[in-house]
């Protein structure tokens, strides 16, 4: 784990090569991804999510239908022109986006969630930017808020692995006081959901 947090000059070149770098829209492995996602959510709907790593907006756009307000970020802004005019029909209300290099350019400290989805961005941070983005999350997060981490497993030349990174931001979240669940563990991906406890009911 070595190695300083990707640069978003990396991303742009990427995203100026190719407008679906990923193959978001058209991967089967993608679209498992998305399935299983969606089906760590159960059938909760929630008042305020944030989907950090949004790119073209795929994922952006099935999580819009089960958040009442939705913040979407990433850090190329050729991505957001696309995932903004996939969500051109929802009301402006309802899905929002900022282009934000993370953690450094977090600048939303008003916001709190009860859903915070981290998807395959932990793995282009350093440790410490990792830990960072953490503590920002754990901060913003409502009682009851899931977390819910998605990372490649396979090979990478990222400044951490999937893995690694997964388990660095669940610790950071379970010394806060979350309560994770068993990883759900794909061939390719990982799937880590944690959830801050809900208040104590009254008697």
């Amino acid at each position: 784990m070595t190695g300083a947090s990707w640069d978003r000059t990396v991303f742009d070149r990427l995203y100026a090569d190719d407008p679906d770098p990923w193959k978001f829209e058209t991967s089967a492995y993608e679209q498992a991804k998305y399935a299983d996602t969606l089906a760590q959510l159960d059938r909760r709907q929630f008042e305020s999510g944030l989907e950090l790593g949004c790119s073209i907006g795929v994922m952006t756009l099935a999580l819009a239908g089960r958040c009442r307000s939705l913040l979407a970020v990433d850090l190329a802004e050729a991505a957001l022109v696309r995932a903004r005019m996939r969500c051109d029909g929802l009301t402006a209300n309802r899905v929002s986006f900022r282009c934000a290099m993370l953690p450094r350019e977090w600048n939303w400290p008003e916001l709190r969630f009860d859903l915070i989805l981290v998807s395959e961005l932990l793995y282009f941070l350093s440790p410490a930017d990792n830990a960072a983005l953490a503590g920002h999350c754990i901060a913003q997060s409502e009682p009851g808020c899931i977390v819910l981490l998605v990372n490649w497993t396979g090979p990478t030349d990222t400044p951490c692995t999937g893995d690694a990174a997964a388990e660095l931001f669940a610790a950071a979240c379970i010394e806060a006081g979350f309560r994770r669940s068993a990883p759900l563990l794909r061939d390719g991906y990982r799937l880590d959901r944690l959830e801050r406890p809900p208040p104590p009911r009254e008697p």
